[in-house]
């Protein structure tokens, strides 16, 4: 059966409990929440978890390789064994905006390689960029990440169901959660495409009508395949986006 998570972007803790009692009120049949690790809010992402596991099944913190250095990797092990973490996904992560925030080289399949042989019952997901690159360059990433060891994979955002079909096609067996976001205003769509290099349908509009209904046809499509499925708000509310469509 298809998991379905949200993400949840910990502002705050206060904000952060506040949208984890709307998806347990709302959307009981959501059991999984992601929660990226944004270095520059109050809340790191395997301690917004800790607090997730009081209101949904499963809690998926993003970790930063760039963060943690296979020099002291105790580090790492502390954090998975204090929030009892059970699923992690693997990003390299952005530079900080800090300069004098310490980063290093540790890159997402060193760090996995590691998590892997310490803690063979971790759950590890990498991420998957249809955008970052061409399609046969990111297929050989995906395949270096599956070499160090990685379980499965959250993809980044998807606007079009033929460029879904065309990496579910190449991604085959294994398992999956497919990445959708709402995009509401031109605004909202140029950095999409200036910053992330992604890219829209012709009949795409920047409207709730269009994304919702983009996103019944993204989880009727994950469905059909057995993946799974993670739906990104972010600026727009929980409830206004997917009421009727997972409830």
């Amino acid at each position: 059966m298809s998991r379905i998570s949200i993400e949840l972007v910990p502002r705050n803790k206060e904000v952060l409990l506040k949208e984890l009692q709307v998806v347990q009120k709302e959307f009981p049949n959501i059991k999984t929440v992601n929660i990226p690790d944004i270095t520059r809010l109050p809340v790191r992402s395997w301690d917004a978890c800790k607090e997730a596991k009081k209101y949904v099944e499963s809690s998926i913190p993003h970790i930063r390789s760039i963060d943690f250095s296979m020099d002291k990797p105790q580090e790492i092990l502390d954090v998975i064994a204090s929030c009892q973490l059970s699923e992690v996904l693997i990003v390299s992560g952005d530079p900080p905006q800090d300069l004098s925030r310490k980063v290093y080289r540790t890159s997402p399949t060193q760090l996995t390689r590691f998590l892997k042989t310490e803690l063979p019952e971790l759950k590890v997901y990498g991420a998957i960029d249809p955008y970052r690159s061409g399609l046969k360059a990111e297929l050989d990433y995906v395949q270096k990440k599956i070499d160090s060891g990685v379980d499965a994979f959250f993809t980044q955002p998807f606007f079009d169901i033929k460029f879904m079909e065309i990496y579910s096609e190449q991604l085959n067996g294994y398992d999956v959660y497919w990445g959708v976001s709402p995009v509401m205003g031109e605004r909202s769509k140029s950095y999409w495409e200036n910053s992330n290099n992604a890219f829209f349908p012709k009949d795409f509009q920047p409207t709730l009508g269009w994304n919702r209904d983009f996103a019944e046809k993204a989880l009727q499509f994950a469905r059909e395949n057995g993946d799974n499925i993670y739906f990104m708000p972010i600026k727009t509310g929980i409830s206004e986006y997917l009421s009727g469509i997972l409830n």
